[in-house]
């Protein structure tokens, strides 16, 4: 007979080709999954993979079996969202994934607002790039991400909650400091700092950049956070765009901070399974959050 958890191994390889890769995302030794595998196979009476020193491939049986096996996975792990919607509202937990470039200036305002609206549910939050909260959402380690929208994904549902501006940061005694709103010609006399890959405002700076005909600055440093470039703008090395949520800290820094004279935006919502059992406790932090925006940021609210 076949098991959930066999299954649960064969995508993990078929995810990774590669056995260790595999064996570490499901949590287990090589071995394990290895002899799993085997006896999976044992069932077929045929290979599922081709095993060489060099590389795995995942058999034309394989295949066929680890896309049957995706279908059967997400059924069931539908069925566990649907009993953790059922247990009692002081043990329900949401698991929730938030993009690095929001997570530290978003929580402060709207977690009091959630656990006010939410008496009964505890949010677990996750903060990581917007490619691994999707990866962890297919996985069912996330129930929801708050990302930069839109997600081009198979499968998910997502809800635009609001969107925000950019503006333009620079040291007080920076030449552009006294402008305000700054043009695109201005933006050419300016270093731009930008984050590294991988992510999601990454590329909305370079659009904008590249829009106004501006270089980005070079050099061997490169910023991993928001919080590193605000130091780095702080310092006289080079000026940066920042989203509005964001604003206030860098203020508080000495930095400053003037509009674009070229509107430049990015939406923010959540994503989540179309199988997901919880879409209405989304609904109702969604409802919450929207409830207690602040006036940087404009509300929206729409469901695709």
């Amino acid at each position: 007979m076949i098991n959930l958890q066999e299954l649960r191994y064969l995508v993990a390889l078929a995810d990774n080709l590669h056995f260790g890769k595999a064996a570490a995302s499901c949590g287990v030794s090589q071995p394990t999954l290895s002899t799993q595998l085997k006896k999976l196979e044992g069932l077929f009476g045929a290979p599922l993979v081709e095993r060489t020193n060099k590389a795995v491939h995942i058999t034309a049986l394989g295949d066929k079996v680890v896309a049957r096996a995706r279908q059967a996975l997400t059924e069931a792990n539908a069925i566990l969202d649907i009993a953790k919607q059922q247990s009692e509202p002081a043990q329900r937990v949401i698991e929730l994934g938030i993009i690095p470039t929001l997570c530290p200036y978003f929580l402060p305002w709207a977690m009091p607002a959630i656990r006010s609206g939410n008496p009964g549910v505890k949010l677990a939050v996750y903060e990581d790039f917007t490619a691994n909260l999707i990866e962890r959402l297919l996985a069912h380690q996330l129930d929801v991400a708050l990302v930069s929208l839109p997600v081009a994904h198979k499968g998910f549902e997502s809800m635009v909650l609001f969107e925000e501006p950019f503006w333009f940061a620079c040291a007080s005694d920076h030449p552009l400091a006294s402008n305000a709103p700054i043009g695109e010609d201005e933006m050419q006399e300016a270093d731009m700092l930008v984050l590294t890959e991988g992510h999601c405002m990454r590329d909305q700076m370079l659009s904008i950049c590249d829009a106004a005909q501006v270089e980005v600055a070079g050099g061997d440093f490169r910023a991993t956070s928001l919080e590193t470039i605000r130091q780095m703008v702080a310092a006289g090395m080079g000026c940066t765009l920042l989203p509005a949520l964001a604003v206030a800290h860098a203020r508080d820094s000495g930095i400053c901070v003037r509009p674009l004279a070229a509107k430049s935006i990015r939406r923010l919502g959540f994503i989540w399974r179309g199988s997901y059992a919880g879409a209405e406790d989304i609904g109702q932090l969604a409802a919450a959050i929207l409830a207690s925006l602040p006036s940087s940021v404009r509300r929206l609210s729409a469901r695709s």
